[in-house]
């Protein structure tokens, strides 16, 4: 786990060439290590999540996804997505890239400024 601080920002990203993630229980475990570490953002890589999480049919996806928003946590997935054929899963990537928890960005640089942008968001949005 490296952890990156930029502008009082904490984002957490993993580093491994494994799969880290394959279970909802998985990532309800690396939640809590990153959360015990004070960090409310998290970058992962696509070689750490099980290729079921990209296949939308197994319902992987949307259970772990909706564990990070339960809890707060946002996070930003950096891959290739491209190589996906499915329609359903590119719709799945627009519809969560236009919000402000979930990322899927093609690089670490551009998950950085999605997740400090995204909480700077909510800081404006307190102070008003």
């Amino acid at each position: 786990m490296r952890i990156h601080n930029i502008n009082n920002i904490k984002i957490a990203e993993v580093v491994s060439n494994e799969v880290i993630v394959g279970t909802i229980q998985d990532a309800l475990n690396l939640m809590a290590d990153v959360n015990y570490q004070g960090v409310p953002n998290m970058i992962i890589h696509e070689k750490n999540m099980v290729p079921d999480f990209f296949d939308l049919k197994t319902g992987l996806a949307g259970e772990i996804l909706q564990k990070f928003s339960n809890y707060s946590m946002k996070l930003a997935v950096v891959g290739n997505f491209e190589k996906y054929q499915s329609r359903n899963l590119h719709a799945f990537i627009i519809e969560s890239n236009r919000g402000n928890r979930i990322f899927f960005v093609p690089d670490v640089q551009t998950a950085k400024k999605k997740l400090i942008k995204s909480n700077s968001k909510n800081t404006s949005s307190t102070m008003e």
